[in-house]
């Protein structure tokens, strides 16, 4: 999965948004697993990954109040 900025994000629909953080999710899954088996090579992918995660999840929280607002 790619690297999405902020400025990115927030051209994203709401359906993308969604399937951005269920594959993020995955990743993250599978980037714990692999640590537990000590076969992930990249461990600063984990830190990267939770972050996009973060991102994704305040520009839907953001979302969420701006309609709740209009």
């Amino acid at each position: 999965m790619a690297d999405l900025k902020n400025a990115e994000i927030r051209t994203l629909s709401v359906e993308d948004l969604y399937a951005r953080l269920k594959d993020a999710r995955a990743e993250l899954f599978n980037l714990r697993f692999q640590m537990a088996t000590s076969q992930l090579d990249n461990t600063s992918r984990v830190k990267v990954v939770k972050k996009q995660i973060a991102r994704i999840q305040t520009e839907m929280r953001a979302r969420e109040i701006a309609q709740s607002e209009a």
